[in-house]
């Protein structure tokens, strides 16, 4: 139910009886078979908005995201990036550009015939503009049916993803040349990108729901019973926000960071890899990125727009890119 509700599994339980998987950011100590200690990290910070003005924001965005990048892209084996031609790789491209002085070997996946939003132009013109190496893989209703057995095999947890074949399929290439990848997951997490955070500067609750449950249940006609696991799942998440000092926009973020990110995205990217033996590395995930971009006043995460009251997101990184 959860998985067909939300398209992951929330929480300890696992699909195997009598395995519990820890949580995000938990730590245990195990002691001749028994737990002895049992610690769990917050991943983001208490601290709530720090107000700056934007062009102390953007000069800081440019040095935790070079120093990010730096560190992440250090390896004494053969390393590129996954470009989606969306905000987050480009950002990450940006950066490598300038740091490498051979070119960056970049990796982006298409869809021909598909009707799938194919963004492979607008990345290979970005590969283009920072003088990188451009590598372009199909994807295609028959990678879906002769992969997608052991893509499941891989995956272990249950995670309804489309992207997940893309990823498999691109992870697949890139693996016969590269060890480790850069990959830009976090940053809609983290900087506001995706379009329902435009109304959450609304108020947070309609009718009673979660704007995400909302969302998610409008989505699936018939499935729209919500059961406890779900609903205990989005409370809990909730929960762990709704009584700390963030803005309502840093609430739904929060709770996209504590069930979709680590459940759904980073399962997705971290499966899929090593089913290749290829690294993902995240850097927009950097702690010190990660404090700095959720930290941000909201207007420098979705913009302002005159007469609409309503912007894009990622505005700084935008700016910045």
């Amino acid at each position: 139910q959860e998985l067909l509700q939300l398209q992951f599994t929330t929480g300890r339980n696992t699909i195997f009886t009598g395995i519990k998987r820890l949580l995000p950011g938990e730590t245990v100590i195990v002691v001749e078979g028994n737990i002895v200690e049992r610690t769990q990290r917050s991943a983001l910070p208490q601290n709530s908005v720090v107000a700056q003005d934007e062009m102390t924001a953007l000069c800081r965005l440019d040095t935790v995201l070079m120093d990010s990048v730096a560190v992440h892209q250090r390896s004494d084996v053969p390393y590129g990036l996954f470009l989606s031609g969306g905000i987050d790789s480009s950002v990450i491209l940006a950066c490598m550009a300038r740091l490498n002085d051979q070119p960056v070997r970049a990796f982006t996946a298409g869809f021909p015939g598909t009707g799938v939003h194919d963004e492979r132009a607008h990345a290979r013109e970005l590969a283009r503009y920072v003088g990188a190496e451009h590598v372009e893989v199909e994807v295609t209703a028959r990678h879906l049916w002769d992969l997608l057995p052991e893509i499941v095999a891989f995956v272990d947890d249950p995670v309804a993803d489309y992207a997940i074949l893309p990823t498999y399929v691109l992870a697949a290439e890139a693996a016969k040349e590269l060890k480790v990848v850069l990959c830009g997951e976090g940053g809609d997490e983290l900087f506001a990108g995706y379009g329902r955070y435009r109304s959450v500067l609304r108020p947070l609750l309609f009718g009673g729901r979660t704007m995400r449950a909302r969302g998610i249940m409008d989505g699936l006609g018939v499935l729209r019973r919500e059961t406890p696991a779900w609903r205990d799942g989005i409370t809990a998440a909730q929960g762990r926000v709704s009584n700390s000092d963030y803005s309502r926009l840093q609430q739904a973020q929060a709770v996209d960071c504590a069930d979709w990110l680590p459940h759904d995205l980073l399962i997705k990217l971290d499966r899929c890899l090593m089913a290749h033996g290829l690294e993902g590395r995240t850097p927009l995930l950097d702690p010190v990125v990660a404090e700095f971009a959720f930290c941000l006043p909201d207007h420098l995460k979705v913009g302002r727009q005159r007469g609409k009251g309503r912007g894009k997101g990622k505005y700084l990184l935008r700016r910045w890119l």
